[in-house]
């Protein structure tokens, strides 16, 4: 299945659109700078579909339709709007954003493909059971790229999303060096030996590279500690234990079921992506 971009971008080899971009946005609003969204005399696609909704985007579809209508032989210039979100809008988020009105067609696809391609953050996930499985589907809609990794053959599931790569390997914690920078890594193995030999793979990692955004390991308390206490016994410290977040989910969630486990840890790992933009040590 196409994602959003690539389906804007074959709509516009049969049709103009208007590309309406959130370029600066200052105080609250309902999506960030980047945030864009095509519109097309009788469709629209985008960004996880919106611009924000609500009157706000009703009247900049409008105005990118007008625009539409005016393209003859020559496209209409670019034009920016400042907007405030007040009660003209139907709208009380009380901030105010730009919006940049762009006339495009298919002649623009190849620099629109390069700017508007997605960020994904990279995803190391180790271990193809249930929860593993739920987590790949909860990642579906959202900027990850997944390297799932397990030892045993035949695991994974067939038609798998695009940004889902699997990986056979064998011992399981040999894939850790080829993580890529910034990855966010997950271990839930169906074996507690394998999940111990990839954390420490992990904390060795770190160690020489400092490199992972995150490591979340499945499990309780109890199985922590007694990780904790093997792991010290390898030369780790507390210090670099503390790099490892276990149990992995939101707090207060303490249903089983693996699409909840899913739920909760994916909320964690936007919440860890968010908050270390930029902290681990890029080349």
């Amino acid at each position: 299945m196409p994602g959003e971009l690539e389906t804007f971008l074959l709509h516009l080899t049969r049709s103009r659109a208007v590309l309406v971009t959130v370029e600066q946005t200052r105080g609250s609003v309902p999506r960030e700078a980047g945030a864009w969204m095509a519109v097309f005399a009788d469709a629209t696609c985008g960004e996880t579909g919106t611009i924000g909704g609500g009157h706000l985007e009703w009247k900049a579809t409008q105005q990118a339709r007008e625009a539409l209508a005016r393209w003859s032989d020559t496209a209409p210039p670019d034009w920016r709007e400042r907007v405030t979100l007040g009660p003209s809008l139907g709208q009380c988020c009380g901030g105010s954003l730009v919006l940049r009105f762009e006339p495009v067609d298919a002649s623009h696809a190849p620099q629109l493909r390069d700017r508007l391609r997605p960020v994904h953050t990279p995803l190391a996930l180790f271990g193809g059971g249930h929860v593993g499985r739920a987590i790949v589907q909860a990642l579906v809609p959202l900027p990850f790229d997944v390297r799932w990794i397990d030892s045993r053959d035949g695991v994974f599931p067939p038609n798998l999303p695009a940004q889902v790569t699997t990986e056979h390997s064998d011992p399981v914690h040999a894939a850790v060096r080829d993580v890529p920078v910034g990855a966010c890594v997950l271990v839930m193995s169906f074996s507690h030996a394998e999940d111990l030999d990839v954390v420490a793979a992990c904390l060795q990692r770190q160690r020489e590279r400092n490199d992972l955004g995150f490591i979340g390991l499945i499990g309780s308390r109890t199985k922590w500690a007694a990780f904790g206490h093997r792991l010290t016994e390898r030369g780790f410290t507390a210090a670099e234990l503390a790099r490892v977040t276990c149990p992995i989910g939101l707090p207060g969630i303490r249903s089983k079921v693996p699409a909840v486990i899913a739920a909760s840890v994916v909320a964690q790992l936007l919440i860890a992506v968010s908050a270390t933009a930029g902290a681990v040590n890029l080349p």
